[in-house]
């Protein structure tokens, strides 16, 4: 059988590093293959070069068997090769339909003007073949991160793909949107589509994935049937090296002093009545769904949103927090979900990433920046952290997703705060690195910091936190030992509102 994409001794450089030698691929029609590897592995490299967004140096591509060239991303969708990237890339003031077909839209009195009808009728004919009701007028900007996904996908479809690549497809989506794309995954597979499925979720692979490849260091390392090979033999292909899977330290002391404690957080009915603590020492989890209101309270706790009512005391002193600026001040370190728009300044290199929270520590009696302290300083944090870069003058939005965050990490440490909140700190990073970030994070609370968690996997939240508290709909509805099980957080997870009352109600009746 031909297959339909075939990638061969592709070789691929950049300045000061070798992203790729001698990386190999293949895709046949109706499948989903995924393509598996740490952070920096060359995965996203590879499928950039397939999708015309790079340039090989050396090697063969090859489509249905025939030698081809593909010089820009406009050449790959001419060949219906397309590619959904990790960071969705959607005009938010456009409207849905807008949006797949922008460059394409029909147009009438001799191309002057946009012919709505034609165009949306056309959007809804896409999302008609992928069972789904969307309306082609909303505006992109409105839309969740799940349905903007959905967008992509109908955008890739337009363009008659034959070749699909999905770049962490499910990072920012639930379970109920998870089995709405795999619906539509398994629709494209009957149609004869290849899929490209670049994930950092194992369990994903059993589920949706044919076969597996696995990437390590720019180099290719093998290729699996997905069905019958253990994960553990697909981790180890990753990584190299065998990782533990310990949980966390022993609860910590009850009688630790309390860091952070907020009381009676409000803000319209995203933070409800929310009081909380955490403990020097203490790892606590924040769990709930999408949309329970885990991150605005982050958000609110750090200043960056602001709260209609609420206390929050710092190692037992009230707190007056308005800003971001009076959240560090206090000790309060924040690393949000979103680390390229919150985290990083991605046009700046890795060096002045880490210093950007501890300028003054850098900077002289005149205003001038110690230079050297701060190259030695980064040298030292990407040594601790294991941040792949080739120097610390490389520029941030270079690095892979893993690597980017661990230099959030390293603004944060620098900063030397006394409360640490992680908002979905593994999120697209692969399992090699998140056994590194368990292992800080444990270092951590056993270095007396206290910290929040925030994340939507619950073998995670489990594993790490010595308490876990749970919201839903913007409350919180109950606080659990780390030895809890992922039922019992889910009850908590789904309590409704009226439901929290009722209990409420019963217990003070009893």
């Amino acid at each position: 059988m031909t297959a339909l994409v075939e990638l061969s001794g592709i070789e691929k450089s950049f300045p000061g590093v070798r992203a790729l030698h001698n990386a190999q691929f293949e895709l046949l029609s109706g499948e989903v293959h995924a393509l598996m590897g740490e952070n920096g592995a060359g995965k996203s490299t590879l499928m950039k070069i397939l999708s015309g967004v790079y340039q090989r140096d050396d090697g063969d591509i090859r489509l249905d068997g025939q030698p081809v060239e593909i010089a820009s991303p406009r050449a790959a969708l001419g060949m219906g090769i397309s590619i959904i990237h990790q960071e969705l890339a959607l005009m938010r003031d456009l409207t849905v339909a807008q949006n797949i077909f922008i460059g394409r839209e029909p147009r009438i009195l001799g191309g002057l003007v946009l012919d709505e009808r034609a165009l949306n009728a056309q959007a809804e004919a896409i999302f008609a073949s992928m069972n789904l009701k969307f309306d082609p007028r909303a505006m992109v900007g409105e839309l969740t991160i799940a349905r903007q996904q959905m967008v992509e996908i109908a955008k890739a479809l337009s363009y008659k793909s034959r070749v699909l690549i999905m770049d962490e497809p499910t990072a920012a989506l639930n379970d109920a949107e998870i089995n709405e794309l795999f619906a539509i995954i398994n629709r494209l597979k009957a149609e004869g589509v290849g899929i490209v499925y670049i994930s950092h979720k194992m369990d994903e692979l059993k589920r949706i994935a044919d076969r597996v490849t696995v990437m390590r260091d720019g180099e290719y390392v093998g290729t699996v049937p997905a069905a019958t090979t253990p994960m553990e033999t697909i981790i180890s292909m990753m990584v190299g090296r065998t990782l533990s899977n310990e949980p966390s330290a022993l609860p910590a002391a009850s009688d630790a002093p309390v860091a952070l404690e907020i009381r009676g957080f409000k803000r319209g009915n995203v933070i409800r009545d929310v009081s909380l603590s955490v403990r020097k020492g203490e790892i606590l989890g924040l769990a709930g769904l999408m949309g329970a209101g885990r991150t605005e309270v982050a958000r609110a706790i750090f200043g960056a949103d602001p709260i209609e009512a609420g206390e929050i005391f710092v190692n037992g002193n009230k707190a007056t927090i308005r800003s971001p600026q009076d959240a560090v001040r206090a000790g309060i370190g924040y690393l949000s979900e979103d680390r390229k728009q919150f985290g990083l300044a991605t046009g700046l290199d890795v060096r002045n990433n880490i210093a950007l929270a501890s300028l003054s520590r850098f900077t002289g009696p005149v205003g001038v920046l110690r230079e050297n302290a701060m190259r030695e300083t980064a040298q030292g944090y990407i040594r601790q952290l294991a941040i792949k870069t080739p120097s610390d003058t490389q520029e941030a939005r270079l690095l892979s997703g893993g690597n980017q965050q661990k230099v959030v990490i390293a603004k944060w440490l620098l900063r030397d705060c006394d409360v640490l909140i992680f908002d979905e700190p593994t999120r697209g990073i692969d399992v090699g690195a998140k056994s590194e970030i368990y292992k800080l994070l444990n270092a951590l609370a056993e270095q007396g910091r206290a910290i929040i968690v925030i994340s939507s996997e619950l073998p995670e939240v489990l594993r790490l936190s010595h308490r876990i508290a749970v919201m839903c709909e913007g409350r919180l509805t109950g606080i659990l030992p780390g030895g809890a099980s992922q039922e019992e957080i889910m009850h908590l997870a789904t309590l409704r509102p009226s439901a929290v009352a009722e209990t409420e109600t019963n217990r003070k009746t009893a």
